[in-house]
């Protein structure tokens, strides 16, 4: 989070997007602060409606740049979100408007996505566990401790990150040219950058899809890092591929082409970091921030607002270890209930697929991280819980 020197010291007018989890709890009162908070779906957040705030509390969906601050008072702007690439940040440096995001905040949802991801491609005969080897683009927070998690899960993984690379050596990281050559499915987790040395968008585009010998690609990082247009193309050339879209191109107008395609194995509507808890955590840490750039102490409690995790979740065991890990993992995460809603809540042809797209997202059921839920292998052998602990399970 950037700094600045001045602040509103006693009143503060707060402008919120109506579908930050918990955001009437969270920003309603502050300590030793005259809170005014106006809530308002995010297509009412323009600049008009900032001419009196002082705060702004946002998600993706609103692009928060000069068209929509210049000439109001707001000096603080959070977004309730992991990633911060609808902020211009240049331009909120340059305004010296104090900018914060909520990174790291829903990484162990999007941990528990992209295992639930693995296992049901294993389940489904698509990859191979442990066998098959993943190639991780981004090795940051999420990519970072996935490719931990694969280690400890004995799945070979190469990891691609060349901010980290120059930053730490090359020891433990790959080009992406050595992914491409030798990894079974790419995993996208790199933030957006659209221009610089790192530039990140198309990263995965025509021309490195010609030189990919793997068969799966998952992006469950940033739509645009990944050219959907070429994605398509790579599909339909040959039909033992396939690709698992949490994050598109485009969103909410996501493409129908991509969403009716038959090798699409898993099509989500960017809900891999939506946990209750984890959208829980995206609020709390918008709220530190704003308390730290008004100097006041944080004491809100966010556990009463959360629902309960419900009785022990009882699993009998087979022989088969990747099985049973699927099974746990599937009883906690729905994921193939979430690719149903999609693909049968969305009709390709339909003109307004943007905003069906949209509402998905914002209603999208509660589901508790598996470190709340606990879960009880019944007669298991030895390596099932052990690997369903390194996983992040609970299991009691």
């Amino acid at each position: 989070m950037q700094t600045a020197d001045a602040h509103p010291a006693h009143r503060l007018n707060i402008v919120a997007d109506a579908h930050i989890w918990g955001v009437e709890s969270a920003f309603s009162s502050l300590p030793g602060i005259d809170v005014s908070l106006h809530v308002m779906e995010a297509s009412e957040i323009n600049r008009h409606a900032l001419l009196h705030a002082d705060a702004l509390i946002t998600r993706s969906g609103t692009k928060v740049n000069a068209q929509l601050l210049a000439g109001t008072p707001v000096r603080f702007a959070a977004t309730a979100t992991i990633g911060d690439d609808h902020f211009d940040k240049v331009w909120l440096d340059e305004q010296a408007i104090v900018h914060a995001n909520a990174a790291g905040s829903s990484t162990g949802s999007v941990i528990e996505y992209m295992l639930t991801t693995l296992l049901e491609l294993h389940a489904r005969g698509l990859i191979d566990l442990p066998a098959t080897r993943i190639g991780i683009i981004g090795a940051g927070r999420i990519g970072g401790r996935l490719a931990g998690i694969c280690d400890s899960l004995n799945i070979p993984v190469l990891c691609n990150d060349p901010p980290r690379a120059r930053k730490e050596g090359n020891d433990g990281f790959s080009t992406l040219h050595e992914l491409l050559e030798t990894a079974d499915v790419l995993s996208l987790h790199t933030p957006l950058h659209r221009t610089g040395e790192d530039c990140t968008m198309h990263l995965i585009g025509a021309a490195e899809l010609a030189r990919f010998k793997g068969r799966g690609i998952i992006n469950a990082g940033r739509g645009a890092c990944l050219d959907n247009a070429a994605l398509l193309d790579w599909l339909n050339a040959d039909a033992s591929r396939f690709a698992v879209l949490d994050c598109w191109e485009g969103e909410p107008g996501i493409s129908p082409a991509l969403l009716a395609h038959p090798q699409l194995a898993l099509a989500t509507p960017h809900i891999a970091g939506h946990s209750v808890d984890g959208k829980a955590a995206n609020t709390l840490y918008a709220r530190k921030a704003l308390c730290r750039w008004l100097g006041v102490p944080d004491g809100w409690d966010m556990h009463g607002l959360l629902p309960d995790a419900g009785f022990p979740v009882s699993m009998p065991c087979s022989t088969d270890i990747w099985a049973n890990l699927h099974a746990a993992a599937t009883a906690m995460y729905d994921i193939a209930g979430d690719d149903a809603a999609l693909r049968g809540g969305l009709d390709p042809d339909d003109p307004d697929i943007a905003r069906r797209f949209t509402s998905l997202r914002r209603h999208y059921p509660p589901r508790r991280s598996w470190e709340m839920v606990a879960l009880n292998f019944r007669r298991p052998d030895p390596m099932t819980p052990k690997l369903a602990r390194a996983m992040g399970m609970k299991i009691v």
